[in-house]
């Protein structure tokens, strides 16, 4: 029972040990987190893989994925590592952070290149002097 009743205890004390780090890093470094997550959602999405597949691949779960998108600083560098080799291999964390994989360029330029809609013909006799 004293054996029991002690590692209760010991397990509860090493549950709130836990450290929040995203509270220990100063502004700056949260949005580099910050900022990392979003690029490797955008990679993601560059390359039309679901998060759940990419999820798969890295061997991590959905909810780790998650928190990493968000940028959440707690997580291990080989998550980060392993879930960026998951959704576009071969690619250096370097070429994430400048933005130059393929995918990611052409997910730039459809998003500048979007047609403008026609005016319709209430608009344009709206419009006419």
């Amino acid at each position: 029972m004293f054996v029991k009743s002690s590692i209760i205890l010991l397990t509860r004390e090493i549950a709130s040990m836990r450290i929040n780090q995203a509270a220990l890093l100063k502004p700056d470094l949260a949005l580099e987190a910050q900022r990392l997550g979003e690029r490797l959602a955008r990679l993601r999405l560059a390359r039309g893989i679901k998060q759940t597949d990419a999820a798969l691949r890295a061997g991590l779960s959905r909810n780790t994925v998650y928190r990493l998108e968000k940028g959440d600083p707690g997580l291990a560098f080989g998550q980060i590592l392993r879930y960026l080799d998951a959704i576009a291999p071969g690619t250096s964390l370097l070429a994430l952070l400048a933005e130059s994989d393929p995918a990611l360029l052409t997910l730039s330029s459809r998003e500048k290149t979007r047609r403008a809609r026609g005016l319709s013909t209430a608009e344009l006799q709206e419009l006419d002097f």
